[in-house]
């Protein structure tokens, strides 16, 4: 009889195997899932880091403004192949992951520059004085 016709879903995986799917649930693993950022603002420079492991910004990341927002988006590919004398397991997960973040006012799109490095793209957006400032006004009170 051939090894697909005997297959079992319990036979020779670890307990870590049997984990996954309810790991993907949890995780949120969905078709456009979001990318973990942090945002900061300073010497009047906005930079953005955005958590994106095993990804080759090369080919499997695009970033683009539009509108006031910031965007970045990113596939992932990952196979992991097993094999033994007897058997044979492939796995394989891919996803979409998307970020958006507002970006203050007066900030130009052919001054902002990214780089990527262990795992991290960060995103650096020199913001004009005018905007790092805000424009926050005060309000005089009077009385009646």
């Amino acid at each position: 009889m051939s090894d697909l016709l005997r297959w079992s879903p319990f036979e020779r995986r670890s307990p870590f195997e049997m984990m996954e799917p309810f790991r993907r649930l949890f995780e949120g693993e969905s078709e456009k899932s979001m990318i973990r950022v942090e945002e900061e603002i300073k010497d009047d420079v906005l930079t953005v880091r955005a958590e994106l492991p095993g990804i080759d910004p090369d080919k499997d990341v695009e970033i683009s403004v539009s509108d006031g927002q910031l965007a970045i988006s990113a596939q992932r590919r990952e196979k992991t192949e097993q094999k033994d004398k007897d058997n044979y397991r492939s796995e394989f997960r891919y996803g979409s992951f998307f970020r958006s973040v507002p970006l203050p006012k007066g900030v130009k799109a052919e001054e902002i520059t990214a780089t990527y490095k262990d795992g991290v793209l960060e995103v650096r957006a020199p913001v004009p004085q005018a905007a790092a400032e805000g424009s926050q006004q005060k309000i005089q009170i009077t009385r009646d």
